[in-house]
C-alpha cells in the first residue's frame, strides 16, 4: 500500500537545524535502500506559490502569498508499506527526530493512504 505523508507546521518556524537535516537524510537513505520511500521533497513557501480555484463555475488563478494560515505543508514523502501501522510507526520515527534535534518545534505528519483503481467502484 502506498501512503503519502504531509509535514505540517506553522509558517514562522524558521530554518531547521543542520543536525535535523542530517538525521532526516540518513533516515531517508535507509528508506530508499529498503525500497520503502518512493518520492520525497520540501515545498516552497506560499509566498512563492500559485493556486487555481474553481468557485461558482469560474476559474481564478491566485499568486501567493495567500491569506494567512495557521499552518502550511512544508514537505511530503510517498512510501510503500505493508500496513497503515507500518506507516504510522515510520511517521513516529520521523517526528522523534524533530523532538530530538529541534526542541520547541511544533508540527505534525499527516498520513494518508494513496488510493488506486481497486479502491473505487467500477463505472457504469
Amino acid at each position: 500500500m502506498r501512503f503519502m505523508m504531509l509535514v505540517k507546521h506553522a509558517d514562522d518556524q524558521g530554518a531547521p537545524p543542520k543536525e535535523l537535516i542530517d538525521a532526516i537524510g540518513k533516515l531517508a537513505d535507509e528508506a530508499v535502500k529498503a525500497g520503502r520511500m518512493v518520492l520525497s521533497g520540501g515545498l516552497s513557501p506560499p509566498a512563492k506559490s500559485s493556486a487555481v480555484r474553481l468557485s461558482r463555475g469560474q476559474l481564478t488563478t491566485i499568486d501567493g502569498p495567500f491569506t494567512e494560515a495557521k499552518e502550511l505543508i512544508g514537505g511530503f514523502a510517498v512510501f510503500e508499506f505493508q500496513s497503515k501501522k507500518e506507516a504510522v510507526d515510520s511517521a513516529v520515527q520521523f517526528m522523534e527526530l524533530h523532538r530530538k534535534h529541534w526542541p520547541g518545534w511544533d508540527g505534525e505528519t499527516e498520513i494518508r493512504q494513496i488510493l488506486g483503481p481497486d479502491d473505487f467502484p467500477p463505472c457504469a
